[in-house]
């Protein structure tokens, strides 16, 4: 059974760093893509950076600040978030698609808050 389990997230003051980990369990044959997504009150989730054979993307409101990178010898995704602003406050969530997505599409961790004071 493959579980994703997040770690890093707290409190920091505007203009601080933290680095994000999702670490995996369990066995996938492959992966396509890993992202990170982030949710804020009142708002719709949204995809902040992913990472594939293809290379990396960004949200606009991170490029610059965020740094995405994949160490597959310890099948874990880290997100590297620095110059931190207030909004980028929310609960943010890993995500593993597998290359076969069959019989599972994709992975969600459990998520973990990161809060931005000003």
């Amino acid at each position: 059974q493959v579980q994703l389990v997040e770690s890093g997230g707290g409190l920091v003051q505007a203009g601080g760093s933290l680095r994000l980990s999702c670490a995996t369990s369990g066995s996938i044959a492959g992966i396509r893509f890993s992202g990170w997504y982030r949710q804020a009150p009142g708002k719709q989730r949204e995809l902040v950076a992913s990472i594939t054979s293809g290379g990396t993307n960004y949200a606009d409101s991170v490029k610059g600040r965020f740094t995405i990178s994949r160490d597959n010898a310890k099948n874990t995704v880290y997100l590297q978030m620095n110059s931190l602003k207030p909004e980028d406050t929310a609960v943010y969530y890993c995500n593993i698609r597998p290359i076969v997505p069959v019989p599972v599409y994709d992975y969600w961790g459990q998520g973990t808050q990161v809060t931005v004071s000003s």
